[in-house]
């Protein structure tokens, strides 16, 4: 058994821990949202919200930045950002790994510009045209041409490569 508040062993029948004081709740723990700065870019929030969600972290990277990149919405993003930096408490216990193995890269050999349309048809499990027509008429159908390609470029940045995802430890979580 782990204590909850300074990550200690404790022995199987302990009321309290002997080393921070905290009561052992024997029942199923709570999860808590709390940033992930080892695993994170800048600060783990991201990080973090995918372990609690069990999601990819490359996902919630990317769904934090096209939110934030709406017309208007560019320095709501970054303030949320903040906020949650300096409101989630950072995590003590190391994360729970993901149910799912899915992972969203770009990958090498389907890719017409930078392979972002093929990632995202892989991992949600559709085929690449139809991705990719997609994100062409989402792009021109409001008149938003120019946020289409600020998204195709965020994603680009943010997505890694499936090159990068081999080159990569396999103890990175979520």
């Amino acid at each position: 058994m782990t204590c909850r508040r300074c990550a200690k062993e404790l022995e199987a029948d302990s009321l309290y821990c002997r080393f921070c004081g905290t009561t052992v709740d024997a029942g199923p723990r709570r999860r808590t949202l709390t940033r992930l700065p080892d695993y994170g870019r800048i600060a783990g929030v991201c990080a973090g919200m995918a372990a609690y969600f069990k999601t990819d972290v490359t996902l919630v990277r990317l769904i934090w930045v096209v939110l934030s990149i709406v017309p208007g919405m560019l320095i709501g993003g970054v303030v949320a950002y903040i906020a949650a930096w300096l409101l989630l408490p950072v995590s003590i216990l190391p994360p729970t790994p993901a149910v799912t193995e899915r992972r969203l890269f770009r990958p090498v050999g389907d890719r017409k510009l930078g392979g972002v349309c093929a990632g995202l048809a892989q991992y949600v499990g559709l085929d690449t045209t139809v991705v990719r027509l997609l994100w062409v008429i989402l792009s021109i159908y409001p008149g938003a041409i120019i946020c289409g390609v600020i998204f195709y470029l965020a994603a680009w940045l943010i997505v890694p490569s499936e090159s990068d995802i081999r080159l990569a430890p396999a103890s990175i979580p979520v």
